[in-house]
Formats: C-alpha cells, structure tokens, sequence
C-alpha cells in the first residue's frame, strides 16, 4: 500500500539551489542592460523575484495538494481549453519581436506556449492510465484498448498534443513545438508503445521541420550559423560564435562574478537564452559543470520518484514532467555550446522569463507530491 513519506529533500534542494542561482545570474546578466535600457539596473531582477514569489508560493502549495486530484476529467479538460483558447488568442493580439507569443495584461506577460507543455503531460498522463494496464491487470480490464492501438489509442492520445504543437508553430515557435512532442514520445515510450510507431513517428516529423526550415529564411540562416558560424561572424553566426568566446574565456575558474565581458553588449539574449554562457565566464568551468550536475541530480530524484509512484497516473506524471525540465535544460546548453542550431529554449529555474520559471516551479511541486506518496 503507498504510505506517505516526506517530500523528495534532494529535488527540493536542487531546485531551489538551481532557482537561487537564476536570480543571481540573471542579475549579473541583465544589470547592465537594464540600467541602459530602463534606468533601473534591477529591472529584470525584481521582475523575476515576483514570479519566483508566486512560482515558489505555488509549488509549496502543490506539495501539499494531492496530486490524484489532478487526475479528474474536469481538470484535464478545462486546463486544456484554457491553454488552446489562449494559444488562439495570442493570433488576435498585436506582435511582440514579429511573433505572436505573448499575452500582457499591464506589466504582466504570459506566454501559453510555456503552459501548454504541462497541459499536454496533464493530458496524456490521465490518457495513458486509462490506455496503459499492467500485464497482471489487463485481464480484468478486457474492454480497454491496447495502447498500440493507433484508432482507439494512439490518435486520441496525440491529437490534442499535435493540435497544441501545431498552434505553437504557427507562432512561429518552432523549438517549443519540438520539445512538448519530445515529451509526449518519452511518455508513450513509457507506456509500452511499440518501437515501430516511434520509428514512424521521427521518419515522419524530418521532412516535416525539414519543410519548416526551409521555407522560413531565418531558420535556414540559423542552420548555416551552426554549420559553419566563422563564414558570417558579424552576421548569422554571430550569437553563437559570441556565446563560444563567453564559455571558452572563463577557463577553470571564470573571470569572477559580474565581471563578464560578453554581456556588455556584445552577447545577444544574455540574460535570457543565453544565460549560461555568461554563467561560464563568469564562474568558469566548475560553475558550468555544478549547473549540469543540479539537472543530473534532478533527473535522477525524477526518475526514482517516477519508479516509485503508487498508481501508474503519478509514474506517467513524475516521467513527463522530469522529461520536460530535464530535455529542456538539455537543449539549451546544447545550443549554448554550438552542439546544435540556436533556439529559443530558456534554460529551466535559470532564465529570465515568468512564464517559464513558474510552468517549472508547478510542475516540480506535482513531483514533489507525487514522492510523498512513495511506495
């Protein structure tokens, strides 16, 4: 029988550990900027402390808010009508840097590409444990269908998914897109779905972001920037050949905390996107490497308390959402270091942005409950 334990204290450290560093990084990042910008060196500083302050009060509630609750159709299904009709309406509102991602009500920004990653594991975790029995229990649940099957499973299990991810790329946001159906693989993965699916399904989405990049001129130059970013380095290959000089000058120890050079202009996204490459310079190598090690950790404490759930609901919950934080943090830090082509993916509890550090901070107080429920 599941007993209650206390909270998972290795997520909840690093968590904070990896939330209290993303304050001060974003500080050393963006002080400069903010001061030329707004006067105000602390601007983005105290905008991120309040969502840190609602994100943080969140996750302390959801810690203590029984996460079986979460399981009922009413909640699954207005959360997800909630993220598509925002997902709509950031189209009927004006554009902010020629996309259309944002909602702002006065000084407050959501963006519900960021919600719509949660909303789709909510989805497919209720989904998945009505699809996805034990071998032991199956026979007592004949009149469910097998998850491998693509009529009565497959396609109800993705359609609301594809049609989220279909919104976000029309945002344009083609990288948000790729990571929510990442997500969404990880969890049918775990659900038992055959490999030949999974085969198809990546066989099928090349030539689709194949199609993407091509017909989007700024795509492709992002292509040719990572391809070979020395041939225009004042120009498509700027960012990351910048983002390169940033990691490589802070060395073993970096250059001593709000002493980075790149920052000062010459770093596109500093603050934001590219946050980690300051992070680098500034604290070096070792800084560099306690941040992979806070995800490692956080992984690991994911995984186990995945591994550990009482019910499958919470083991296809605590998957999705330590495969959304985990992946996400990956992908950054692969296109921080030139491993892959620039996108617009924050780096988790890090990052400035509102939307993203809250979606994260909900989503690790799920977890959080889910551990407290430990077999």
């Amino acid at each position: 029988m599941p007993r209650m334990a206390r909270h998972d204290r290795w997520l909840f450290g690093t968590t904070l550990a990896l939330c209290l560093l993303g304050a001060v990084m974003v500080f050393s990042s963006s002080a400069v900027v903010a001061r030329e910008q707004f006067g105000n060196p602390y601007n983005f500083l105290a905008k991120q402390l309040v969502w840190l302050f609602f994100g943080l009060g969140a996750m302390f509630w959801l810690m203590n808010f029984d996460y079986r609750q979460l399981k009922k159709p009413e909640v699954v299904f207005t959360a997800m009508s909630i993220v598509l009709m925002l997902l709509v309406a950031v189209f009927f509102l004006d554009k902010n840097h020629a996309t259309h991602r944002w909602i702002r009500v006065g000084p407050i920004g959501i963006q519900p590409s960021e919600l719509a990653k949660l909303a789709s594991i909510l989805y497919l975790a209720w989904f998945l444990d009505r699809r996805a029995r034990p071998e032991t229990q199956r026979a007592h649940f004949s009149d469910a269908p097998d998850i491998n099957d693509v009529m009565k499973s497959l396609l109800p299990a993705l359609a609301p998914v594809l049609l989220m991810g279909l919104l976000v790329v029309l945002q344009p946001d083609l990288g948000t897109s790729v990571a929510i159906f990442a997500v969404a693989l990880v969890m049918l993965v775990i659900a038992g779905i055959s490999w030949k699916y999974v085969l198809g399904a990546a066989g099928a989405a090349i030539p689709v972001i194949g199609l993407l990049i091509l017909q989007s001129p700024y795509r492709m130059q992002r292509i040719l920037a990572f391809a070979n970013p020395e041939a225009d380095p004042q120009g498509r290959g700027f960012q990351m050949l910048q983002s390169l000089i940033a990691v490589g000058s802070g060395g073993l120890t970096g250059v001593g905390l709000m002493d980075s050079r790149q920052k000062l202009f010459y770093l596109p996204e500093a603050h934001t996107d590219f946050i980690y490459a300051v992070l680098c310079e500034e604290l070096g190598f070792i800084g560099g490497m306690v941040v992979v090690a806070l995800f490692a950790v956080f992984a690991w404490r994911g995984l186990r308390t995945a591994m550990r759930a009482p019910d499958e609901y919470g083991r296809f919950l605590a998957v999705g959402i330590t495969a959304m934080v985990v992946l996400q943090a990956l992908i950054n830090l692969s296109v921080v270091l030139g491993m892959m082509p620039t996108k617009g993916i924050p780096l988790p509890f890090i990052s400035y942005g509102g939307s993203s550090l809250l979606v994260m901070l909900l989503a690790t107080g799920v977890l959080l409950n889910i551990s407290q429920h430990a077999e």
